[in-house]
């Protein structure tokens, strides 16, 4: 407890500055994630405070991030649209969404994942940022106009039809649940039919609007519209936000240029009294629990979006280990990984009870909370209880931030979050790399975010396996001895191979492995055995740079081994390494393939008790 008081002032001051920069944030990803300002907000204060006490960084601040929001629209505006439109409806599954999300984030901390999300290859990361940041970008285009489709009476009318169908499908889904659809006749059908209300149609129309116009193609389709109907007083409180916030930087970035432009612009169109359109009300009072969570909780509901939530588990990891990666060099300490999986699996589970949306580890706001002074779990602790003293005591004067504003800061983030240094080095890096991070690029942007990760990561996985199996080919030698009795290629020969008896070469054959044997290097390894020339009765396999097999690798061994065995060659084995002789012992390639005799720990054993066994050695 000493050691976590034995930087107050600094953590203090760290987490108050953080809590300062988050707030805005958390307003703006709050509105653009669809269940409004107060989601954001919620999701910074728990996220904050429990990763910060349960987590493995010293000096990281969470919260709702731009990744992490990018991919909760998807879970949100789905959920939403599969409950008529109905945000306090949809809630409690997308609540349930965001828990299973945190609680998978706990278990891929308990059970080690933490150490391995750095093998992530890069391209996949870079076109998944830049296109979080396309997607925020493109989003923000309609609020910053001050067009809202779903406000729009001529839109609207337009999917009215639409709506009237929709109403009438759901009758006659909800006869032929109750057994009374009946085709020769639709008595009930018409007498439910003509009490359906003009509110009915009007609201369903709305919702299909809504639908519409939502994502990034929706924006794009709808962006004509907003262009002829431009609210010029939001366009220009979303443009000046924008400017204050780029052009604040130039004058200090000791005081935080969002939280700049969020007051100086709100303050103005309160005070001047400017027909502005406001953000949601933010509720106020202490967060209340979610309980109908588990009272109303529907598996159906909930299980298209398992893996929704893996990939929110997933991403909410990779963000926070690449933020403790950062604050580890800024420190010079060392996170620990798996720990602070489970803090931030912790900190999102209890957001998600209380309403909030998820976060992660939030990289500018670590950074600020180190050059503010912080050093211990204290600081992510004190930006949480900043925020929800915020929430208590200014909850009211919150919610008149004019919509316009949190655009604005949402369209510096989109372009902010973009990585231009992966963008900059495509001239320069190998064109595989580069057709792979488009293709997440695109793919996120235009049709879903995860499953664009996914193909990105097979893609990246298959080429890698293609390269290593190119690099084992080549590496690898397979020639007979006799073949490589001429000067020019001695260099071919290892050192221990140079002085063997010359008509104990016209016996042998020599295969070289040089690295891991997998399933990528399977096929160079299945041509051994049409290689070997007809005076040879042995083969010698050089092991002693393979330090790993997976089962792919060793049943192939398995394969081409009884193949010489049939042709009457027998197999030796020089210089195996722990891993494969282990999976060699145990799948009884040793010593039902290659009896324990026939294993050496090294060549000059395997020379030795070659001399005495070849029949046409001549014996000097």
């Amino acid at each position: 407890m000493k050691q976590f008081f034995s930087n107050f002032k600094g953590d203090a001051f760290g987490g108050l500055t953080a809590g300062i920069v988050a707030l805005p944030l958390a307003l703006a990803f709050g509105v653009s994630s669809g269940l409004g300002p107060s989601a954001g907000l919620y999701g910074a204060i728990f996220i904050s405070f429990f990763a910060a006490l349960f987590g493995g960084t010293s000096t990281q601040i969470s919260g709702p991030t731009a990744p992490m929001t990018a991919v909760s629209m998807l879970v949100i505006s789905g959920l939403i649209g599969a409950n008529d439109g109905d945000v306090e409806k949809a809630l409690p599954a997308i609540l349930t969404v965001f828990l299973l999300a945190g609680l998978m984030q706990v278990g891929l901390g308990a059970i080690g994942i933490g150490k391995y999300i750095r093998y992530i290859p890069y391209p996949v990361v870079s076109g998944f940022m830049t296109a979080i940041g396309v997607m925020i970008l493109v989003t923000q285009f309609l609020p910053a106009l001050g067009y809202y489709p779903k406000e729009d009476q001529s839109f609207v009318d337009k999917f009215k039809p639409q709506a009237e169908e929709v109403i009438l499908d759901k009758i006659l889904k909800e006869e032929a649940g109750e057994g009374i659809l009946v085709l020769e006749d639709f008595k009930e059908t018409i007498k439910r039919a003509e009490n359906i209300s003009r509110e009915e149609i009007t609201l369903e129309a709305v919702t299909l609007a809504g639908n519409e116009a939502s994502g990034v193609i929706g924006a794009i389709k709808s962006l004509p519209k907003a262009l002829s109907n431009i609210n010029y007083l939001e366009f220009i409180l979303c443009l000046i936000t924008i400017v204050i916030i780029y052009g604040f930087k130039r004058i200090t970035t000791t005081i935080p240029s969002t939280l700049i432009a969020l007051i100086l612009v709100s303050g103005v169109a309160y005070g001047f009294n400017l027909n502005y359109r406001p953000i949601e009300e933010i509720p106020s009072g202490f967060p209340i629990p979610n309980l109908a969570i588990f009272s109303s909780f529907n598996l159906g509901s909930v299980t298209p979006y398992i893996f929704t939530a893996l990939s929110l588990a997933f991403l909410g990891a990779i963000d926070s280990l690449l933020t403790s990666v950062v604050a580890d060099n800024m420190t010079k300490t060392r996170h620990s990984p798996n720990k602070e999986l489970i803090g931030q699996g912790i900190g999102n589970s209890i957001a998600a009870i209380f309403g909030g949306i998820p976060g992660a580890g939030a990289t500018i706001r670590t950074v600020v909370n180190i050059n503010a002074g912080g050093k211990t779990k204290l600081s992510g602790m004190v930006a949480g209880i900043m925020l929800l003293i915020v929430l208590l005591a200014l909850g009211p004067i919150a919610s008149q931030i004019p919509a316009a504003v949190l655009a604005g800061i949402l369209i510096t983030v989109g372009i902010g979050v973009m990585d231009y240094k992966g963008l900059k080095a495509i001239p320069h890096i190998p064109k595989i790399e580069v057709i792979i991070m488009i293709i997440v690029l695109v793919l996120s942007v235009f049709w879903n975010l995860v499953y664009a990760v996914g193909i990105g990561l097979i893609i990246a996985s298959l080429i890698f396996m293609k390269k290593m199996g190119d690099v084992t080919a080549r590496e690898s030698k397979v020639e007979s001895l006799g073949g490589l009795e001429n000067k020019n290629n001695k260099e071919k020969l290892w050192r221990d191979e140079i002085n063997i008896p010359n008509k104990l070469k016209e016996e042998i054959f020599i295969k070289h492995l040089n690295g891991p044997v997998f399933f990528g290097s399977t096929s160079e390894l299945q041509q051994m055995a049409n290689q070997i020339p007809q005076s040879a009765t042995h083969v010698v396999l050089r092991m002693d740079e393979v330090p790993y097999m997976d089962q792919s690798g060793v049943y192939t061994l398995e394969e081409i081994i009884l193949s010489l065995e049939q042709k009457g060659i027998k197999t030796h084995i020089v210089g195996i390494q722990k891993q494969p002789l282990y999976l060699a012992k145990n799948i009884d390639i040793i010593p039902d393939l290659v009896a324990e005799d026939c294993v050496f720990e090294d060549f000059d054993s395997c020379i030795r008790y070659l001399s005495t066994v070849v029949e046409d050695v001549v014996k000097s």
